[in-house]
């Protein structure tokens, strides 16, 4: 076999090859001279005009081409020596220069490939925005010259239709398939078992003999069941409640002499069951004093069912209104199967339906919920290597601004770290693991926030579960209800709502109350919403935002661990609540 038949890298190339090839072109046999087509064409189509179909040869014509180039000698068979061997030295500078060519042209290829695909994805966007509105598809021209003239990134579907779930992939399932990605994810598979061995090997040095209790994990989750207990009441009690409640006032609403009054009756009686659901899972946490973690799984569970519970109504109570309004025999109440698997599907937004996949892989959903034990381990030696030492060898020293400055920056490697973690465990892995169980299609559950310029982008793609509960519940419901004029009451009422949320969820998880996340995110978290915003484009303003994370989570470690410690080593005989406010860690003396 000749050296033109393995690498055919001579015969003419045709633009169009790169992205859809013709039925009749010959592919190409090695790894090496495909790219380097590609990019050469790249190259050489700038400033040259297309030619035209009449001038392509026919197939009978190139076939007979083949076969007289096959006839002759190629340049590359020259090259081999009397007695049919390869000269090796003449095929390596061939190949050097081919590389060289290839890594010179592969810019303006990536470039131009990247500017294709933006133009793809804006055009995809405004073609999902074109939803029936008395048949006027709505673009980027007709939206910028509009009176509110929006950017056209900004554009999203009219708020009556809410969020419009597809089918698609999560952005970290789609980035693993790279090579150079996952490499990443195996530096961190590295990194714990460093971790773990450091932890065996300093408890063999200390104790003379390997340590595997996990004391620590097994108080931080003690009394699981009456976690577990106190889940189950109000799965049942959300699943049953709201629903008779929706259920009995949609079926009595067109039938009733005073609808304004049967329908404040079910509300006031929504809200108390809101009230209950907010309060009586809290009492159980305090009153049985449940370790931390397991009252983060009571604490969260009962946001995730308040939301739940109140995106059902808000969904289906503008339905049985319009319905009425209509006039129609068919009241839409949706089934009971429906809102069961609303409460489980990894989205706070509720619809009768959503997109699926059509099979269940056990296998992915088995390996998330590995993936989820993974990371609660790496938290916890991180917490037992990183932070557990740092703590407990403070000197017996006040509270002072060195002590401070140096527990801030040695808390910033921790923090990060279980920032990572909670994102890969919670917003990746475990949401991932149920919409595979449940066929749930749409895995958006996070953009690209790690590229975030601004830190209005950053909110926008850290949580896209959450961020579209407030951005339609909140922000657009409270824009409807005080007029557009009022924008920034609108965006700071749902900073206030944000913020007080994680504040309450930290404090009872902790059992202290200590505004060190609310200060951070209602007060600087807002104003780098505005000061870093959308307009700010270049790589810098990527650092600057990294950089503030960092020191944020270091804050944010540092003064709840101390503050933590404090409690548990400085206790008081007959505290009232305000010793609950009072922060501890600034009077206490450390004492070990």
């Amino acid at each position: 076999m000749s050296l033109q038949e393995t690498q055919p890298i001579s015969e003419p190339l045709h633009p169009v090859w790169c992205l859809n090839p013709r039925p009749g072109d010959q592919e190409l046999h090695t790894p090496l001279t495909e790219p380097v087509r590609c990019l050469l064409l790249d190259k050489t189509m700038v400033g040259e005009e297309k030619t035209s179909l009449r001038k392509r040869p026919s197939k009978s014509q190139e076939s007979s081409e083949e076969k007289e180039d096959q006839k002759k000698p190629s340049k590359e068979s020259q090259g081999t020596s009397g007695n049919g061997r390869i000269d090796l030295k003449q095929l390596m500078a061939k190949k050097i220069r081919l590389t060289a060519e290839a890594e010179e042209l592969k810019p303006f290829f990536m470039k131009e490939v990247g500017s294709h695909f933006d133009d793809f994805v804006n055009n995809l966007i405004e073609k999902s925005t074109s939803l029936d509105s008395g048949g006027c598809a709505i673009t980027s021209f007709s939206v910028l010259e509009g009176e509110n003239n929006h950017r056209a990134k900004d554009l999203r579907a009219p708020p009556e239709h809410g969020k419009i779930f597809v089918v698609r992939r999560s952005l970290l399932d789609e980035l693993f398939e790279v090579d150079h990605i996952r490499t990443i994810y195996h530096m961190f598979i590295a990194l714990l078992i460093l971790f773990i061995l450091s932890t065996l090997v300093v408890d063999y040095i200390d104790e003379g003999r390997l340590v595997l209790e996990f004391n620590l994990m097994s108080y931080a989750f003690g009394k699981f069941p009456i976690a577990m207990w106190t889940w189950w009441t109000m799965f049942l009690s959300t699943l049953s409640v709201p629903y008779f409640l929706f259920q009995r006032w949609a079926r009595g609403y067109s039938r009733s002499c005073h609808p304004v009054v049967h329908s404040l009756i079910h509300a006031f009686l929504f809200t108390v069951f809101l009230i209950v659901l907010g309060l009586g899972p809290t009492y159980i946490a305090l009153a049985y004093t449940l370790p931390p973690a397991s009252r983060c799984i009571v604490i969260l569970e009962q946001i995730r069912f308040i939301m739940k519970a109140y995106s059902f109504v808000r969904e289906n109570v503008p339905r049985v209104l319009n319905s009425a309004k209509e006039k129609s025999k068919t009241i839409p109440v949706p089934t009971v199967n429906q809102y069961l698997y609303f409460l489980f599907a990894p989205t706070l937004i509720y619809r009768d339906n959503y997109p699926r996949t059509p099979t269940v892989r056990w296998g992915y959903v088995a390996m998330q919920f590995l993936q989820v034990f993974g990371c609660l381990f790496y938290v916890y030696y991180i917490f037992e290597r990183l932070c557990t030492p740092l703590f407990r060898n403070i000197k017996q020293e006040p509270f002072s601004a060195r002590v401070l400055v140096l527990c801030v920056f040695n808390s910033i490697l921790p923090g990060v770290l279980m920032l990572f973690l909670m994102f890969f465990a919670f917003l990746h892995c475990w949401l991932n693991a149920f919409a595979e169980m449940l066929c749930f299609g749409d895995r958006m559950f996070y953009r690209d926030w790690w590229n975030s310029t601004s830190y209005s982008n950053y909110y926008r793609t850290w949580n896209v579960v959450v961020h579209d509960w407030l951005y339609y519940y909140a922000y657009k419901d409270f824009l409807w209800f005080f007029t557009k004029r009022f924008k920034w009451a609108a965006m700071l009422a749902v900073f206030a709502v944000s913020a007080v949320v994680h504040e309450y969820a930290l404090a009872v998880c902790l059992n202290f109350f200590y505004p060190v996340l609310f200060v951070l995110f209602m007060f600087f978290g807002m104003a780098f919403n505005f000061i870093v915003n959308d307009s700010r484009k270049r790589p810098i303003w990527n650092v600057m935002v990294w950089t503030s994370l960092f020191a944020g989570n270091g804050v944010i470690l540092c003064f709840y661990s101390q503050e933590w410690y404090a409690r548990q080593h400085c206790p008081l005989k007959n505290p009232t609540f305000l010793d609950y406010i009072r922060p501890r860690s600034w009077t206490c003396r450390y004492v070990f």
